[in-house]
């Protein structure tokens, strides 16, 4: 199978060894993947900002840098599932729909797409450490996923998965709520922390780069002995 690579703005700006390592994982399940070199953001940055106009002018151009008919697969729930969810709001009844349609259904989040697409639960990977498992909102909400990340972590030899208390509570990124809400952003993203920590795991896992980097600033500030990894990482390792 020929998959389309789509690498997400913070994978490629801060994070670029999770996007070549969910090269790595498709290539060794067997596929082809192409990454076109013109893609650029989604646009739902501008969308969720109130910049609708600007959205759509991003979006017409995110549609045609991938226009063919094959997956489009992502190692993000949050930028997966605005296209999903959203592309809607912009392109219905445009001349885009066809094409936008066609894009919503071939669009995955990584482990969505190795779970129900092609039916792979175990990478052959192996991780020797105690972890815990964060849903993002964008991942259990918007996308629906929650068993998926859980069932490859499972199969992960040597790893040892905790839940911790709360899982599913918004760790207080958000996008701009962070910049625009900080004392709010900032004691949600404390509680998260404290959750994982009273766990007793060494890593905080998760689809989305960006509570992982929100978790990761706060760790970091205040030297905390966990640390924060996403979910394809883990599955590259051990190889």
């Amino acid at each position: 199978m020929t998959i389309d690579a789509f690498i997400p703005c913070f994978i490629d700006q801060f994070y670029p060894e999770t996007g070549f390592n969910m090269i790595r994982i498709l290539e060794k399940l067997g596929h082809k993947v192409e990454y076109n070199t013109n893609q650029t953001c989604c646009g739902q940055m501008a969308f969720n900002s109130g910049f609708w106009e600007e959205a759509k002018a991003i979006g017409e151009k995110f549609i045609k840098d991938f226009p063919n008919n094959r997956p489009v697969v992502g190692p993000t729930a949050s930028c997966t599932g605005y296209v999903k969810n959203y592309y809607n709001e912009l392109f219905h009844n445009t001349s885009l729909h066809n094409e936008y349609k066609q894009l919503q259904k071939n669009i995955y989040e990584f482990t969505d797409f190795l779970v129900n697409k092609l039916g792979v639960t175990d990478v052959g990977a192996s991780f020797m450490h105690t972890v815990t498992y964060h849903d993002s909102c964008a991942a259990l909400r918007e996308y629906g996923l929650k068993d998926e990340p859980r069932s490859l972590l499972a199969n992960v030899k040597g790893l040892n998965l905790v839940e911790m208390e709360d899982t599913d509570v918004c760790c207080g990124f958000g996008g701009t709520f962070a910049i625009k809400h900080e004392p709010i952003s900032t004691a949600m993203g404390e509680q998260k922390v404290e959750n994982a920590l009273k766990t007793g795991a060494e890593y905080i896992v998760s689809t989305d780069a960006s509570c992982l980097m929100h978790q990761q600033g706060y760790i970091s500030k205040h030297n905390l002995p966990i640390k924060t990894i996403h979910i394809i990482d883990v599955l590259a390792s051990g190889w």
